[in-house]
Order: C-alpha cells, then structure tokens, then sequence
C-alpha cells in the first residue's frame, strides 16, 4: 500500500478567528484559492511584491515561490508568517487573519470593455473612462482594482477611481451600461502605459477582469479616517470619498495627498470641491520638490511625514494609504513604531510596478 505524495494532495486551511474554511489544490498558493471560492482575505499585487497578503501561520507547513525580501523577510518568514499569494500548502494549514470578511469578495469576472473617454490630467496622468456591457454589472467595493488582460497574456492592474453607486446613469440616451474611471500614470517603455499615451483611442475594446483587491473601508468602525495618496494612487481613495458622501458616513476624514510638484495632484480643483459639500473632510496637500515658478507655498517634503506631524498619536484611527511601495511601506513601519497605530488599523494597496514586482 502506498500513500499520496504531498504534490498530490489537496489541503484544507483554516482563518482565524472567523474560522472560515477552505481548500487549495495541488500546487496551488493560498491566496488563488481563497479568491476562487469567494473568500476575502488581504491582498494587493498578488506577486509576492508588496506584503499586503501576509498572515501569521499557527499550525502547517508553507513553501514560499519568489518574492520580495521587503513583502516577508527570512526574519518573518522563520516566526511563522507567510505570504499566501505564493504561499503553497505541503499540509492542512491554520492561519490567522482578521480581515477575511464574507461581504468583501465579490464574484470575479471577465469581461470586455469599450474606452469612451480619455482626459489628459497632466504631462503624465490620463484618466480614462470605460464602458462594461450592460446587462453584466460588475460588483466591487470603493477602492478595489480591475486587471486588463493583454493580448500576450500579460495584465496591468488599476485601481478604479469611482465609487459602485456612480457607475449606473440610468438617465442616460441612449441607455449606456456602467463606466469605470482609471487614473494611469505613464511609465516610459512600458508596454501597456506607452500604448495609452500615444495610440489609445476611444471605442477602443480593452479584456479586464475583477474585482481584485482587498483595499475598501471598513464601515464597522467609528474611528476617525486618514486618507493618504501619492500620485495615482489617489484613484481608490476618490472612490472611497464617494463612497463616504453617497453613504453619508460622518467619520472625521482627513486626506494627504503627495506629489513631486503641484501639477501633480491632478484633481485638486475636485477634492476642493467635495470640501464644501462635505464637513467631515478635511485637506492637506503636500509637495516634495516643488520649484520656484510653482509658488507653492503650503505643506513640504514627505507626504507620509505630514501626517506624523498633524497626528503623532494614531492610536485611535484608521489609516488608508496608497501610492508608490516607498511611501506605503514608510508609512506603514512609521505609524506603528512612532504613532501606535495598531497594525490591523492600516489598510493599504501599494502601486508596484512591473519593475517593482522583478526586483529583490
């Protein structure tokens, strides 16, 4: 009688505390899993990059495929956390995460999109809009991503930057199916950003899949908001703003917003904007290498510092931050080590880049 090789074998892992269970076949990471039977664990770039996935195993073994010494350190990794997104059962596995939620994971789905606008924000920002076929709504949450699937197989990931509630305009003639706003960055030579800054067109047919991304408010609390962005990763953080309005949540809510230069917070006339409509919120945008024809003349230096000196004790709030890894990971060690923010109180969805996911 033999028995089955572990490459065989199809593994249980179970989260706690909620104690949701499920099962990952053979050779596959953890997270795939989850997302496959509708569980909603943490995740960001789902490539072993930004270490939004990781979780503290307490009982089975994992093996790790690559990533980023940054995403889960030897250190981390020989106390018993794991990445899941490249996390591979060899046994049952118990872990424990306190963000799995059964309403955070809606379906994913694929399907096609038609580009039917493109605005040109800065020398480097295109908010672009999207149309979904009609009769197939995609659910998500405000702050969550779509991937685009190219034609060599390859996917971007962007954040979608308008809230559920404003992609229905029933008012519309003739009637349109939902749009999705994207803000994109240009990244030089890169295969997907090069194509929409110089030969992208309207009408356009683009393959996208989602939702993606564990990044969303958490409306079961009543601790005051910080809202923090570097440059594009505004995005999720103006959906979680319309999100906020439309549900007229009236948590204190304060958003940073950083960039190189002015120009570079691309949407401020909107956010001043949603000022005045909303009491709650409150503004403060900071640039880090403005010039003298800029005359800046508000907040300097690093946005995530900003906060550090208008908050030195975060350990009453919630903290949403996205943008450049740099920033999102600064942040992150900072407001724990220096501000007591409880670690579980720091939501995050990292930009990295093709080129961040290859590094380490």
């Amino acid at each position: 009688m033999t028995s089955a090789t572990p490459s065989a074998a199809t593994f249980q892992v179970s989260v706690l505390p909620s104690g949701r269970t499920f099962s990952v076949n053979p050779e596959e990471a953890i997270l795939p899993a989850a997302i496959r039977q509708g569980i909603g664990m943490p995740y960001g770039c789902k490539d072993g990059a930004c270490g939004s996935c990781k979780c503290k195993k307490l009982e089975g073994r994992v093996v790790h495929g690559p990533h980023q010494s940054k995403a889960l350190s030897p250190e981390e990794e020989a106390a018993g956390y794991i990445l899941t997104c490249c996390g591979v059962p060899q046994t049952d596995v118990v872990l424990e995460s306190r963000q799995v939620t059964d309403e955070s994971a809606f379906p994913i789905k694929k399907m096609p999109s038609r580009v039917t606008a493109l605005e040109k924000k800065s020398h480097d920002v295109m908010v672009i809009r999207l149309q979904l076929p009609a009769n197939d709504t995609m659910r998500y949450h405000a702050g969550q991503y779509i991937e685009f699937i190219l034609r060599d197989g390859a996917r971007r990931s962007y954040s979608m930057a308008n809230a559920p509630h404003t992609m229905i305009k029933p008012d519309a003639t003739p009637p349109v199916g939902p749009g999705v706003e994207l803000h994109i960055r240009h990244m030089p030579g890169g295969k997907f950003t090069d194509h929409v800054f110089t030969a992208m067109k309207e009408k356009e047919i683009l393959r996208v899949e989602g939702p993606y991304g564990s990044f969303f408010l958490r409306e079961d609390s009543d601790k005051p908001i910080v809202l923090l962005a570097s440059g594009t990763g505004f995005a999720p953080i103006k959906a979680v703003i319309e999100h906020i309005q439309f549900k007229g949540i009236n948590r204190p809510a304060t958003l940073y917003w950083g960039g190189r230069r002015p120009e570079d917070l691309y949407l401020d006339d909107w956010v001043r904007e949603r000022l005045a409509e909303m009491p709650h919120l409150k503004y403060v945008p900071v640039i880090s290498n403005a010039l003298p024809e800029d005359n800046w003349t508000g907040r300097t230096g690093f946005v995530h510092k900003a906060v550090l000196e208008d908050f030195p004790d975060l350990s009453g709030h919630q903290v949403y931050a996205c943008g450049a890894p740099i920033v999102v990971d600064s942040a992150r060690a900072e407001y724990s080590a220096l501000a007591k923010l409880p670690p579980e109180e720091f939501f995050a969805d990292s930009f990295t880049t093709e080129a961040d996911k290859h590094k380490d």
